[in-house]
Formats: C-alpha cells, sequence, structure tokens
C-alpha cells in the first residue's frame, strides 16, 4: 500500500492518477498540486486531531498551543484529577473525556499507536474506533496525517464530499457513501486524491469558480 511520506510521495501520486483520470488533472489545473498534510506520529498526534475537530484551525492551534506549553503532551496529563487545567487550555468536556480514554487505553496496552502504522487499514481503524469517542473520521485522519497511510478516504468530511460535488459539476453534494463510491476509483491513492479534493474546496470557495 502507497504511503505519503513525503511532497515527493503526494505529486507522484496524484501525477499517476492525473494521467489516467481527467476529473483529477482538471482539478489539479484549478487548485494546483496541494501541500501534504503531515503530523506527529503517537498519542501526540492524536491529541492534536481530536482537540481540532468541529473548531476552525486557529481555535485550534490556540487550543493545542495551551497544552504544549503546560508540558509534554503524554498520556498521564489526561489522567483522571486534571480536568481543570485541561478545561483552562480551552478543551471542552467531551474530548477531556475522549482523550482520557485514548491515554487509558495506551496506558493499558489496548493501543499501541506504534504498532498502528504496521496493521492493515481496517485493523488499525477498529483498534482506535474501539476507543470511546474516536469515530471513523478522527481514525481516519491519524492515519492519513499521522501514518501517512496512502488509500485513506475520511469519507465523513463535509469539504471532501462537496470538493467531489465540485469537481464532478454535481448539482448537489453527494453524501459519505456516494462520495466514498466516487472516490473508490482512486484507488490506491485516495489520500492523495483527498488532499486534492481540499485543496480544490478551498480553491473554488476563494475564486467562485469550478473546475472545467
Amino acid at each position: 500500500m502507497p504511503q505519503l511520506d513525503c511532497q515527493a510521495d503526494l505529486e507522484e501520486a496524484l501525477n499517476a492518477l492525473a494521467t489516467e483520470c481527467p476529473v483529477i488533472a482538471a482539478s489539479l489545473r484549478h487548485a494546483g498540486m496541494p501541500v501534504l498534510r503531515r503530523r506527529e506520529p503517537g498519542f501526540a498526534g492524536l491529541v492534536r486531531i481530536i482537540t481540532g475537530q468541529q473548531l476552525s484551525v486557529a481555535a485550534a492551534a490556540t487550543i493545542h498551543g495551551r497544552l504544549e506549553a503546560g508540558g509534554p503532551v503524554v498520556p498521564a496529563r489526561f489522567a483522571p484529577g486534571g480536568e481543570a487545567a485541561l478545561r483552562a487550555c480551552g478543551l471542552s468536556a467531551p474530548k477531556i473525556r475522549t482523550l482520557a480514554a485514548a491515554a487509558a487505553a495506551i496506558e493499558n496496552g489496548d493501543l499501541t499507536p506504534e504498532s498502528l502504522g504496521t496493521m492493515e487499514q481496517a485493523e488499525a481503524r477498529a483498534q482506535l474506533t474501539a476507543i470511546t469517542g474516536i469515530g471513523p473520521w478522527t481514525a481516519d485522519i491519524f492515519l492519513l496525517f499521522c501514518l501517512g497511510r496512502g488509500d485513506i478516504w475520511p469519507a465523513g468530511d463535509i469539504a471532501l464530499q462537496a470538493a467531489v460535488g465540485m469537481a464532478h459539476r454535481l448539482e448537489w453534494r453527494p453524501g459519505a457513501d456516494e462520495a466514498a463510491e466516487i472516490a473508490a476509483r482512486w484507488s490506491p491513492y485516495r489520500g492523495a486524491a483527498a488532499h486534492l479534493m481540499w485543496a480544490l474546496y478551498a480553491a473554488v470557495k476563494e475564486r467562485g469558480a469550478v473546475p472545467v
């Protein structure tokens, strides 16, 4: 399975897709080559992703900056008794519960972030979603951004769904299942296609135009 470990990996994957798929080629012309998104692996990366759920980039960065200012982002900081300090950083009660559950899973051996990169994709996803509060979107984003798994498609991402509709000049935003079905043709490079669709979404929103 291909990896997205560096910008060259992303460009190679998208160029390969563009030679076979006119939609990808047109999207590349409109949005340009996207920049690879990577986050730190392990628990620290998982914390960053959970922290950023349903928040603007700026708000997520502020909260995560406060967390980092308080010391190393390690499981012990999310053990019972530390909720007040986490709330002071700006974390909501549901996110504190999710992070506590993830920290506990690591401490008791139910989750080993370092081994997720060597597992089959479905197995790694299942291990993550077994933790209370971690859903498919969070698991997929972790596998894509923190581990560079190259065939990940975060089906629940609204911006991806919208971009698939834009790229195919649909008059509606396809739902998660329809967008995932469309994206299946981009396997085993769906992670690269996702990067391009996010870039396309931003480009269309900025320029008010759909690629032709």
